[in-house]
C-alpha cells in the first residue's frame, strides 16, 4: 500500500518522475525488429532497472495524484479506429480501401464486439420491404464470406436475415483486415483522447505494455460507448437501458421433445447442429458504472447456470448443457453523440431522405420502410478531428435502438471509414468534407445509398 506523503514530498517525486520519463520515452520504437512476432529466438529473463516513481501517489489528505509524464508514442497513422466491433472493422477496411494509412485498436483478443464476443449472432435488418438488400458494401461482403465457410451462417439467402457462427465471423474479420493491410493492435484499451485545443490528435491506450499514445490525423470512435468522444469533450446524451448476457446451449439435437415442454427458453438456431443461442433482455441499468456491470455479470451467470440445470432435470432434456456464456456483457446503449445532425424516430419511420446520405437501413419491426442515414449523425458538434459510428451515433433514443443493430453498425462504420479517409488525405475538417467525394467512394466500394 502506498505510504502517505506531504505536498512537498509529492512535488519532489513528481519532478523526478517527469525527468525520468523524458529520458526514457520513445526508447522502444514501434518498428523495432525485436518487437516482431515473438515466436523466434530463445526465451529467458532480462533484468530491468528500477527508476524514479511515475505512478500515482497518495497525499496526506487522502487524495490520489497522477504525476505529469511523457508518454511513449506507439505509432503514428492517418486514420485511427478505436474499437474493433462490426462498425470499427468496417470503418478500418473502408478507410484503407479509400487509400488512407489505417490503424485499428481493439481491447479484446478478437474482432466483432457484441456480434461475436457478445454472441449477438442474428444479423438484421438487411432488406427493404420489397426484398432489396440495402445493407451492402463491406457489411454485405462480410456476410457473403461467412456464408462460404462450413457452418459459417444459416439462412443467408435473398430476403432472409442470417444467423452466423461467432468463430466463423471472428476468422472472417481477421482475414479481411489482414488482406486490407490495416495495422492492428489488440489487447489495448482506449482510455483518453489526445487534444490540441478542440481538435483530437490521437488517443492514449492502456495495455500490458503500459500507457502509450497513438497519434493520428483523424480518429474514429467505435468503442460503442463513445469513450473517446466523451474524453474529448463532445456533448452526448446518456442512456439507461437493458443489459443482458447471451449464452449458447449444446446437444439440442439429442433431446426428446416428446416427453414434454422445456422448462426454460431454448433460444434460436445457429449454423452448428444442436447449438442454439439464447438472448437475454436483462434489467435497465447504467452501462458506464463498473460496480453495476460487475453485479450484473455475477447475477446473470448464476441465473443462466441455474436455468440450464433446471432444463437438464426435465425428462427428455438430460443431455442438454451450457456450451458458453458470452465473454462480453450485453450492453445495448450508453452514450449517444451530440452531432451536427440527429436522427429522429419519426423521420426514420417515414423514410426521410437526406442530401448527405451515407447509407441505408432495412425494415424491421418498428421501421416499415428502408431509411437513409445522414452524415451529420457521425460528426461531433463541438469537437474536430473525430467521427463516430456504431451504437453511439447522434440519435434520439428510439432511433438509437435501431441504429445499434449489427447490420446498421456495418453501414455507419463503412460511412465513417470512407469519410475519415477523405478528411485525413484532403486535410479538411470533418464538417467541411467533400460529401460528393465521400458518396462516390462509398458507391465505388459497393455501398447502397438509395
Amino acid at each position: 500500500m502506498a505510504s502517505e506523503m506531504t505536498r512537498r514530498e509529492w512535488m519532489k517525486a513528481a519532478g523526478a518522475a517527469l525527468a525520468a520519463a523524458a529520458g526514457t520515452a520513445g526508447a522502444v520504437r514501434a518498428d523495432d525488429p525485436t518487437m516482431g512476432s515473438g515466436s523466434s529466438g530463445k526465451g529467458g529473463a532480462t533484468p530491468v532497472a528500477g527508476g524514479a516513481p511515475s505512478h500515482p501517489v497518495v497525499l496526506s489528505d487522502g487524495k490520489v495524484i497522477q504525476p505529469s509524464r511523457e508518454l511513449p508514442v506507439l505509432h503514428r497513422t492517418q486514420v485511427l479506429v478505436v474499437g474493433g466491433g462490426p462498425a470499427g472493422v468496417s470503418a478500418a477496411i473502408a478507410a484503407k480501401r479509400a487509400g488512407a494509412d489505417v490503424t485499428l485498436v481493439e481491447r479484446y483478443n478478437h474482432f466483432g464486439g457484441l456480434w461475436t464476443g457478445g454472441l449477438v449472432l442474428y444479423v438484421y435488418p438487411l432488406f427493404a420491404k420489397d426484398g432489396t438488400q440495402v445493407v451492402r458494401g463491406i457489411g454485405g461482403e462480410m456476410l457473403d464470406r461467412i456464408a462460404k465457410l462450413d457452418r459459417g451462417s444459416t439462412l443467408r439467402k435473398a430476403g432472409s436475415n442470417p444467423t452466423v457462427d461467432s468463430e466463423a465471423a471472428k476468422y472472417m474479420m481477421v482475414e479481411m483486415v489482414v488482406e486490407a493491410g490495416v495495422k492492428v493492435f489488440l489487447h489495448c484499451w482506449g482510455v483518453e483522447a489526445i487534444m490540441d485545443g478542440s481538435r483530437v490528435r490521437g488517443a492514449v491506450f492502456e495495455s500490458k505494455s503500459g500507457r502509450q499514445a497513438i497519434l493520428a490525423d483523424l480518429v474514429i470512435d467505435t468503442t460503442g460507448d463513445g469513450d473517446l468522444f466523451a474524453s474529448a469533450g463532445a456533448g452526448y446524451d446518456k442512456c439507461i437501458y437493458d443489459i443482458g448476457l447471451v449464452s449458447r446451449i449444446g446437444n439440442l439435437d439429442k433431446i426428446d421433445r416428446s416427453k414434454g415442454k422445456p422448462p426454460t427458453a431454448l433460444g434460436s438456431i445457429t449454423p452448428v447442429a444442436g447449438v442454439n443461442w439464447v438472448n437475454m433482455r436483462g434489467p435497465k441499468a447504467d452501462g458506464l458504472d463498473v460496480a453495476t456491470l460487475t453485479q450484473l455479470e455475477l447475477n446473470h451467470r448464476k441465473h443462466i447456470w441455474q436455468s440450464i440445470e433446471k432444463l437438464r432435470a426435465a425428462p427428455g432434456y438430460e443431455k442438454a448443457f451450457l456450451l458458453e456464456t458470452a465473454p462480453q456483457l450485453g450492453v445495448r446503449l450508453t452514450r449517444l453523440l451530440e452531432g451536427t445532425a440527429k436522427m429522429a424516430y419519426p423521420d426514420m419511420r417515414a423514410g426521410k431522405t437526406y442530401d448527405d446520405v451515407v447509407g441505408v437501413g432495412g425494415c424491421e419491426g418498428s421501421t416499415p420502410v428502408a431509411w437513409q442515414i445522414p452524415y451529420g449523425i457521425l460528426v461531433p458538434r463541438n469537437v474536430e478531428g473525430l467521427l463516430t459510428a456504431g451504437r453511439s451515433v447522434s440519435a434520439d433514443f428510439k432511433s438509437a435502438d435501431v441504429l445499434r443493430l449489427i447490420a446498421i453498425c456495418y453501414v455507419t462504420g463503412h460511412a465513417a471509414g470512407v469519410a475519415g479517409a477523405v478528411c485525413a488525405m484532403d486535410k479538411c475538417p470533418t464538417r467541411k468534407v467533400d460529401l460528393a467525394k465521400v458518396q462516390g467512394e462509398l458507391k465505388k466500394q459497393g455501398a447502397y445509398l438509395g
